[in-house]
């Protein structure tokens, strides 16, 4: 039978379940990577485990997020970080040394491998052809110690890719289409593929954009296959041991097809506030713009940064605007430096900032009050820039130029004559990742004072009475439930501190509620917890005493680690039951850990009295790991 890119990935690195549609699989790890503003966790996480070395063919430990040093808790980190990585076998990539995304794909990444990151956008390794998903922080802390990746086997998303980019119009483009045509829920439990005649118009970096942006769909990861131009760009790093042709089968049948004719997309920019309010750039020149930001791991790679020094060269940003460029690693940043290109940018009037993920997390870099930013970044959720009532739009780096230098949301087809080809990249690479010791059991760790012990959390009750302490609306993502920003990252090793913050742009008084009704529940809407894979989301609100999240449907990142940390998702089987509830109403669930783990799917809860019907959409692990009050209990157990 003719396979999917997807499914000869799965099949080849498959050690649990079968490849059935809709049945939990167990997947082989290849490689991990953390970033500092979820790494923490994870270390926390795989040193409470008890091993000696990492079990993984490559694992690496970046610092990207939290790169701001206003005071000790930051350095700390990434001094923990280091030695944790020097006593446990990772890889360590010092701050200032490039987004994570980037930087893996560029030293690490191999086609047909499998990465599993604790960040939403490591598909950006999906450019490459590695099967490469996104997880919560204790999902990488197991496949870092040689336990298998857990999902359910997911569906395969066909995108067939014809003709080719006309000038002035980028891979952002083309993810923005998807967005738009099938919205921030159209991916969940796929992985989507592309294929076709158009995809070998496009470099590597041009599909990491695209895969990257996948995150937004929902869905579990985005591959593209490995061809000439992947071993191209492997031999360019040095690595062309790396290299593997992979590709669907002739013939091959997707469950879901969509077709795209790269000739006929234009400009296109998503809207405030959602990354799938997409709408033409031709029709938003009446928009003002204020600040441009080039940069974020799905655009501030060395051809975004070429296109903003080639559009700039020899002219000056409109009057009153700002541009900021973030390069992506310190690599593209030492190529633009190599070719003149960077002067190019200076001289127009650029400003520019250290390789990290910056303005993207909400670390600085926010927009003043009212103004409209231009972003080549992958997210665009309110409030995110740290900015409250943002407006934030995301483009790629033509769309970006263009605007810079018009004072407006611009169609840069509008403003540039024809495009010229991006040189090559010159041959210079001063990355500072720092190797692992051969043997680091002589390596002492290092801590600050806020770096706390990972809390206990104890086993699931037989009987749960809980008090529904928040309600919120649809789509609400990890930001609305544990905020960025400069003020709260810093406290990623801190679950006391951080803990105080859940909901805080939502309900600033849920972290007082939520204790003092403990254990508490949370009613949301469709697709709660979109967005990133922050494991605080999950964690956090379970150190409050929330112990049961009721939701029309859940995101899956954000559902794999509730069910990691012990609260039990639960979803209503008819949604109308969801305006039933309300704050302050109690919930009983008599007998519900005997139920879970009987297999019982339909459970009938007690809302002040009256039933009503909920549906636990888990597997028999997922259901042994919620009695056991969360992941780490559950595998100490087993180990």
């Amino acid at each position: 039978m003719a396979k999917t890119l997807a499914r000869k990935i799965i099949e080849e690195h498959l050690v649990e379940g079968r490849c059935q549609p809709g049945e939990e699989i167990g997947l082989r790890i290849d490689q991990t990577l953390t970033q500092d503003a979820t790494g923490t966790l994870a270390a926390l996480e795989f040193e409470a485990l008890g091993l000696e070395r990492v079990r993984t063919e490559v694992s690496v430990s970046y610092v990207d997020h939290n790169i701001l040093q206003s005071d000790f808790k930051n350095p700390d980190d990434h001094r923990f970080l280091r030695s944790i990585a020097a006593r446990y076998g990772l890889w360590f990539s010092p701050p200032g040394n490039g987004i994570c995304h980037q930087l893996h794909m560029l030293n690490f990444g191999r086609p047909g491998a499998t990465l599993l990151g604790s960040d939403s956008h490591t598909p950006h390794g999906g450019g490459l052809g590695m099967l490469a998903m996104g997880a919560g922080g204790l999902d990488v802390a197991a496949a870092m110690a040689g336990q298998p990746f857990f999902l359910t086997y997911p569906k395969v998303l066909g995108v067939r890719l014809s003709g080719k980019l006309s000038p002035w119009v980028g891979a952002k483009d083309v993810i923005l289409e998807l967005l738009r045509r099938l919205s921030v829920k159209g991916g969940l439990g796929y992985v989507v593929e592309y294929h076709g005649p158009g995809v070998t118009g496009l470099s590597v970096l041009q599909r990491a954009a695209i895969t990257n942006m996948g995150a937004e769909l929902g869905a579990t990861s985005s591959v593209f296959p490995s061809d000439e131009k992947t071993k191209a760009f492997l031999t360019a790093q040095g690595r062309a041991d790396a290299w593997r042709e992979m590709s669907a089968d002739d013939g091959a049948v997707y469950d879901k097809l969509e077709e795209i004719d790269l000739a006929a997309l234009e400009p296109l920019a998503a809207c405030p506030s959602s990354p799938d309010a997409v709408r033409p750039v031709r029709e938003l020149a009446e928009v003002a713009v204020e600040q441009v930001i080039v940069g974020s791991c799905g655009g501030g790679s060395y051809e975004d940064l070429m296109t903003i020094a080639m559009a700039l060269k020899g002219k000056a940003l409109a009057p009153g605007l700002n541009l900021s460029v973030n390069p992506g690693s310190r690599q593209a940043l030492a190529q633009v430096t190599a070719n003149g290109a960077l002067l190019d940018m200076l001289e127009a009037g650029v400003r520019l900032h250290q390789a990290g993920c910056l303005g993207c997390i909400g670390m600085s870099q926010a927009p003043a009050t009212g103004a409209a930013s231009v972003r080549t970044f992958p997210r665009n959720f309110p409030g995110r820039s740290g900015t409250k009532d943002d407006r934030v739009y995301l483009t790629g780096p033509e769309v970006a130029a263009a605007t810079a230098l018009a004072g407006h949301l611009a169609d840069p087809r509008q403003v540039f004559g024809p495009q010229e080809p991006i040189p090559p990249a010159p041959a210079v690479r001063p990355e500072a990742l720092v190797a692992p010791p051969a043997d680091g059991a002589g390596v002492a760790i290092v801590r600050g004072p806020n770096i706390a012990p990972f809390p206990q959390l104890p086993p699931l009750a037989d009987d749960l009475v809980c008090t529904v302490a928040l309600k919120v609306g649809d789509n609400i993502t990890t930001d609305h439930i544990m905020p960025a920003g400069s003020k709260i990252l810093p406290l990623r090793s801190n679950v006391p501190a951080i803990s105080q913050f859940v909901f805080n742009a939502v309900d600033p008084d849920f972290p007082a509620k939520a204790q003092a009704c403990a254990p508490a529940a949370v009613v949301g809407g469709d697709n709660y917890g979109q967005g990133s894979s922050r494991e605080h989301a999950a964690l956090a609100p379970r150190y409050l005493g929330v112990q049961v999240k009721l939701a029309k449907s859940f995101a899956r990142i954000h559902k794999a680690n509730l069910i990691n940390f012990g609260v039990l998702p639960l979803v209503f089987a008819d949604p109308a039951d969801y305006d039933r509830l309300d704050e302050g109403q109690r919930i009983e669930l008599r007998g519900v850990k005997r139920a879970l783990l009987e297999g019982a799917e339909n459970l009938t809860a007690l809302v002040d009295g009256q039933p009503v019907e909920l549906r636990l959409e888990a597997s028999p692990r997922d259901r042994q790991i919620l009695a056991a009050g969360g992941r780490l209990n559950h595998i100490k157990n087993a180990l």
